[in-house]
């Protein structure tokens, strides 16, 4: 089943044990981003918070609807992402990449349509006012509240017809001025308005906010460059995305999103923005001015839903889009470019975004260093600081196995490839100040593989390493007459 927008999504959560509705009052300010930032650190259902204190009946807003959660003590950091692709909620992680692989590669192009939900009210000029929405004060601290954290921002090449779908905060300033945070690496803020400020021109641009959950994911997955969100969010989705025009711009939108912004950016102009807790786990980006948004027109649903997300330590839902998308990504990367059997990618969530294993067969001296160089060319391993690089007897996402490979397989000194200058951003809080501001990062991998050049290789000590298969399977054929389930 699809669930082509936000509300069907929340009652396919609730059904499956995922989310729960929220009838106690609950302040924008603090309490909503604290109830949901504990929910992403217990690995508790998603809150949909039915009533927001200042805010009419029938408003709501729901967080981390695509978070981690704990069944039985143990984590499963995408069970919610398995239900939205239609999936067994506890399928294996190297089937759910390789199905959003399976599906990406099947894209299906939207269909434009007249209007849509999202167009039940329009709000233009002195109407519009961004504090019409509950927009929540996330973390203590943050610099403002922030309407756009789970959302799809539409911007289009002014050359092409490569529309770019992506997910860049926003937090506001006044009824009719958002903050904007557009970094460099990123396509829509750094291809397409250089191109519009460097002729002198605004560029259009557009926040649809409660989308269908495949539009959301596609637009915060690391795809390259050219490629249309729109069209994967389709494959995802295993059907078209309908979307509807916007009544200020050409852009095109989600025709189900619960709010649409419509606005411009003009060339050179600026404004406060941040700070903000982060995807890493800290709050790292000190207030700054940044990329200033000016709002021309609002549409919305009935009863708008807000969707927010609450970032910061895993396992929330920047961390598990983040592990699907980059592994996925970098899984299809090195098989085209190594034409050699890799057994798996993994992006572990636990290391948000920035913690990569990659389990292969290794038919070269220096083959490690190979692969960490092909990673970080790509756009999916911009922020892959640590590659840890083990050989296919390693279940990449079995991390007891990597941790161990790591601690017994990688020479604490010619076993790590430290490399300086790696491009940094200005959110890694392990970087100094300077660092941040002029991009100077780092990056390292470690080769857990046994070098090509011993003439003896140890053997491991584990059930399937060291008996002979005979025997094991002997083992496994008496295994409950010894008593064990």
């Amino acid at each position: 089943m699809a669930y082509m927008d936000l509300r069907e999504f929340i009652d396919g959560l609730e059904s499956h044990g995922e989310l729960i509705r929220v009838k106690k009052e609950v302040d924008w300010n603090l309490e909503a981003g604290a109830i949901v930032r504990r929910t992403h650190e217990e690995g508790l259902p998603a809150p949909y918070f039915e009533k927001i204190k200042g805010y009419p009946d029938g408003y709501g807003l729901v967080g981390g609807i695509l978070g981690g959660s704990k069944v039985n003590g143990k984590w499963m950091p995408f069970r919610r992402i398995a239900i939205a692709m239609g999936m067994d909620p506890d399928s294996p992680t190297q089937e759910i990449i390789e199905e959003y692989i399976r599906r990406k590669n099947t894209p299906i192009k939207p269909i434009v349509v007249s209007t849509g939900p999202c167009k039940e009210n329009i709000r233009l000029g002195k109407e519009v006012n961004l504090f019409e929405f509950p927009a929540p004060m996330i973390h203590d601290g943050d610099g403002g509240r922030f309407l756009a954290t789970w959302h799809v921002v539409v911007t289009k090449d002014p050359d092409t017809e490569w529309v770019n779908w992506g997910m860049y905060r926003g937090m506001i300033q006044t009824r009719t001025k958002l903050a904007w945070l557009a970094l460099p690496m990123q396509h829509g803020p750094a291809m397409y308005y250089q191109k519009y400020r460097d002729r002198g021109k605004s560029m259009p641009i557009a926040f649809a906010l409660g989308t269908d959950i495949y539009s959301t994911f596609a637009a915060c997955s690391y795809l390259p460059a050219g490629i249309n969100e729109s069209d994967v969010a389709g494959g995802l989705a295993g059907q078209p995305v309908p979307l509807v025009k916007c009544e200020t711009s050409d852009l095109y939108v989600p025709a189900n999103s619960e709010i649409v912004i419509e606005a411009e950016i003009r060339p050179g102009e600026l404004i406060e923005e941040g700070p903000f807790g982060e995807f890493t786990g800290y709050r790292t980006s000190e207030r700054a001015p940044r990329t200033f948004v000016r709002v021309n027109c609002i549409t919305y649903r009935n009863n708008p839903i807000l969707p927010m997300s609450c970032m910061g330590m895993p396992m929330d839902d920047s961390a598990t889009t983040g592990s699907i998308s980059i592994s996925a990504e970098l899984t299809e990367l090195l098989r085209d470019q190594m034409r050699h059997p890799i057994r798996g990618v993994y992006n572990a969530p636990e290391g948000s975004n920035a913690l990569l294993v990659v389990s292969t067969k290794v038919p070269h001296a220096n083959f490690a260093h190979k692969i960490a160089s092909a990673i970080w060319s790509a756009k999916a391993g911009i922020f892959a600081y640590w590659i840890m690089v083990v050989e296919d007897d390693v279940d990449p996402f079995d991390l007891n196995q990597v941790i161990h490979a790591m601690t017994f397989k990688c020479h604490p000194v010619r076993g790590i490839r430290q490399v300086e200058h790696y491009p940094g951003m200005p959110l890694d809080p392990f970087l100094s100040l300077y660092e941040r501001h002029y991009g100077l990062g780092a990056a390292v991998l470690f080769d857990c593989t046994w070098p090509k050049d011993w003439a003896y290789t140890p053997i491991e000590s584990s059930f399937h390493g060291i008996y002979p298969q005979e025997l094991q399977q002997k083992v496994l054929a008496n295994w409950k007459d010894y008593g064990y389930k």
